[in-house]
């Protein structure tokens, strides 16, 4: 008979990881699923990715995260999210996503995509929303030079790249590739960048508009993605900028699908799911949200900076509640 554990996570990245540390920390037993590997979403961040918040707000499980400069990298990240899992022997299941939540009898079974089964008394979902980026719903968005995810510059040296956005994923995706030799139009559809923008990129960016190095298309909107131009719609009417790439960066979505299955109720309007401010708990008794997933379509809302703060708040619940493997 499979194992029964006081907690089960689907998700780790560091509030998933937190829930398990808080759970250990309480002498509850713990696994944590995971369809990519550990911390998914950050190792897909670009290669050169720098943090807006200081170590000291990625921090778990009162783990030090020392770095030698004021703001961590990705590859820093990386690392210490590594160390963290190590420090604390997390029981992590990589490549194996949960496809399947049933409320049973004393907890909860769980299916994974490898036919895996798991049965715990507590189920906390913190699944974040990395992978549904939103799109432009406009013809031509679909084929291979459309991309969503930006990485690494090399590949598009000579180039006439287009980068929707005026977000920090676009802006520092426009002057990493105009640096690495692309011919960089950004287009948004905002009178200006966002205000959210890192303050050490903003007069970076600036200039770099300002001097004609990236062309810059403000109040304006992609109506159709050709093989090799867009057609973007603005303050002087239609015009058509030559794109061999185009990078659509305007951030994400939630993916309430799995919500749904797994049997919680979800605001129809902000795509959030329907839990309880001081515990997280769900309209299921015993199944937990945590993370950027609590806040649904509000994404900004919940970053690793608070979000990882819910695993105390959800192991706190549970004993509360008295959910606890004898």
């Amino acid at each position: 008979m499979a194992s029964l554990y006081d907690l089960i996570v689907i998700g780790a990245g560091p509030s998933g990881l937190a829930c398990a540390i808080e759970a250990g920390k309480a002498g509850l037993s713990a696994v944590v699923l995971e369809k990519g590997s550990l911390v998914d979403s950050i190792r897909r961040f670009p290669a050169n990715m720098v943090w807006f918040s200081t170590p000291e707000l990625l921090e778990i499980g009162d783990v030090p995260f020392v770095v030698s400069t004021v703001r961590p990298t990705r590859v820093d990240t990386l690392n210490y999210y590594q160390k963290v899992v190590r420090r604390y022997g997390l029981d992590i299941r990589p490549f194996d996503s949960a496809e399947e939540v049933r409320r049973r009898e004393g907890g909860f079974h769980v299916r994974t995509g490898r036919g895996k089964e798991y049965h715990g008394r507590n189920v906390v979902v913190a699944t974040g929303y990395f992978d549904n980026p939103n799109r432009l719903g406009v013809p031509g968005e679909d084929p291979p030079h459309v991309l969503h995810y930006y990485d690494q510059p090399f590949e598009y040296f000579d180039r006439d790249v287009v980068v929707v956005g005026g977000r920090n994923s676009a802006v520092e995706a426009a002057l990493d590739l105009y640096r690495h030799g692309a011919r960089v139009s950004l287009v948004h559809r905002g009178a200006k960048l966002s205000d959210g923008v890192k303050y050490w990129i903003l007069p970076d960016i600036e200039n770099r508009i300002k001097s004609g190095e990236v062309a810059a298309h403000f109040r304006s909107t992609v109506e159709r993605i050709a093989p090799e131009e867009v057609e973007v719609r603005g303050p002087e009417g239609v015009q058509r900028l030559k794109a061999g790439v185009v990078f659509v960066l305007i951030g994400f979505r939630p993916d309430t699908s799995h919500l749904r299955k797994f049997g919680i109720e979800v605001d129809p309007e902000t795509l959030a799911p329907r839990s309880e401010e001081g515990s997280f708990a769900t309209n299921v008794p015993g199944l937990y949200v945590a993370g950027s997933v609590v806040a649904g379509k509000y994404n900004n809302k919940i970053f690793v900076e608070n979000g990882r703060l819910h695993g105390g708040v959800i192991v706190r619940s549970i004993l509360a509640a008295g959910k606890r493997n004898p």
